[in-house]
């Protein structure tokens, strides 16, 4: 059975990187059927944060990763590890080091100044004298001395590193807490790991992870290293280039399958396919396809993928949706014409909501630009007459209803749709942008319109 895991420490929110890594682990557990388990790193008391935590646990549930069994907390943990580190000082396989931070430093300028990169020289790894007075020991494991660590990595292949350069490292502190290397070896253990799946910034922690895996006698899982997202520059991401919380992707109006779409092509492709729903990554997803090099983040792409999830949604759902950003449509009788009409235009939500309350709030002002451009001269005229004409239009309904209603009134007059078209769209909505003249009066009805035109008609003759 395929078992993966994502493992965040909640000393701040999770980014897009650690939902990506978590995505790709979740798709490779369900696609085979197993289990995918959600640990959270919390060994760090003093950088801990309940509201960080809480915002993880937020996020899964909003792009619905969901997670087998328990939320596994080092912090519950710790008496099983001092277990480990007391049967490894038993065994001989770790020992404590009263090497003082003072003297760690001088080692450490000392090898800098021979140009020998610094490490610690292992001066307590055999060490049968006293101790010495006041201070308390770290401990530290034995590390292979010679020949080589070597293990082969699902995205970057065979990975050989000399055993020289992992050095006796700390796997406790002096006041008893373990370390980071040292307890997600045991955890990921413990847990049955079969796949590990993480960002390439982990792949030399790997080596140090295998000595531990090594002095239990544990059988270590598969690694697969994912390359960094990078900006579009090609360097780090930041917070302004989109590395931000999760949620605020939410707050933003972005659609969580859109948001997951857009990460699993972060790094992994299918042939050209570019929409992916959840049935299809399950289907397609494979670790060993990951890319070897980095990926970029792209702003446009990500809103094109979430305009796409947008159009196709179900207008129901969308209607929900809206109630987060202070829009209620559900029980609107126009909501089917009103959510067609301003769908097809909105890149996120948050513009959904905007392109709605365009059409449903009567306009308190007129754009001066759009005043000046749509009424020229007979504009008043025809406005009132096309109010006049939709008076006489009995009941008309559907888009399609009032587009007739248009086009026989300029018909009649032998003007182009746009003398008629320009001033009423100012009329309705204060600008030249939005949907059809035809949608938006089929939104608000022949008595709102009209009041919306007389309204326009009073205000801006004023001005003139």
């Amino acid at each position: 059975m395929v078992v993966t895991r994502f493992a965040p420490s909640p000393t701040g929110y999770l980014h897009i990187g650690g939902l990506r890594t978590a995505l790709f682990s979740w798709l490779w557990a369900r696609k085979n059927g197993g289990k995918f388990l959600l640990r959270i790193e919390d060994t760090d008391l003093s950088r801990n944060s309940q509201e960080a935590l809480a915002a993880i646990l937020e996020a899964f549930d909003w792009v619905g990763l969901d997670y087998d069994g328990d939320v596994i907390y080092q912090s519950e943990r710790f008496d099983l590890y001092r277990q480990y580190i007391d049967r490894l000082l038993a065994e001989g396989k770790a020992y404590k080091c009263y090497m003082t931070k003072e003297e760690l430093d001088a080692l450490r300028a000392e090898q800098m100044a021979r140009g020998e990169r610094p490490r610690y020289d292992g001066r307590y790894r055999d060490f049968t004298g006293t101790p010495p007075a006041g201070v308390e020991p770290v401990i530290r494991i034995k590390a292979p001395t010679e020949g080589e660590i070597v293990f082969t990595d699902g995205v970057k292949g065979q990975i050989r590193i000399a055993a020289s350069e992992v050095d006796d490292f700390i796997i406790a502190r002096s006041d008893g807490t373990p370390t980071y290397n040292f307890v997600v070896a045991i955890d990921d253990a413990l847990m049955g790991l079969t796949d590990v799946i993480r960002g390439d910034d982990h792949l030399y922690n790997t080596p140090k992870q295998l000595v531990v895996y090594e002095a239990l006698g544990f059988t270590p899982p598969r690694f697969y290293h994912v390359p960094m997202i990078h900006n579009e520059q090609g360097r780090k991401l930041s917070k302004r280039d989109g590395a931000m919380d999760v949620m605020e992707y939410k707050r933003q109006g972005f659609l969580p399958e859109a948001l997951l779409n857009f990460l699993v092509r972060l790094g992994w492709s299918h042939g050209d396919q570019e929409i992916f729903s959840r049935e299809e990554m399950l289907e397609h997803f494979d670790p060993h396809e990951i890319n070897k090099s980095a990926s970029s983040y792209n702003l446009d792409k990500l809103l094109w993928l979430n305009a796409h999830y947008i159009k196709n949604s179900p207008n129901e759902k969308l209607a929900t949706l809206l109630e987060g950003f202070g829009v209620h449509v559900a029980g609107h009788d126009r909501m089917e014409i009103l959510l067609d009409a301003v769908k097809e235009r909105s890149k996120t939500l948050v513009e959904l909501a905007e392109h709605i309350r365009m059409i449903l709030e009567a306009p308190i002002e007129y754009d001066p630009k759009a005043v000046k451009k749509a009424f020229k001269g007979e504009a008043f005229e025809i406005l009132e007459a096309f109010k006049a004409r939709l008076l006489l239009a009995g009941e008309p309904h559907l888009p399609s209803d009032y587009h007739k209603v248009m086009e026989g009134f300029v018909a009649e007059r032998e003007i182009g749709f746009g003398k008629l078209g320009q001033p009423l769209r100012v009329a309705l909505l204060g600008r030249l942008s939005g949907p059809g003249m035809d949608e938006v009066m089929a939104i608000l009805g022949v008595e709102e319109t009209v009041a919306r035109i007389e309204r326009a008609i009073e205000t801006l003759r004023d001005q003139e």
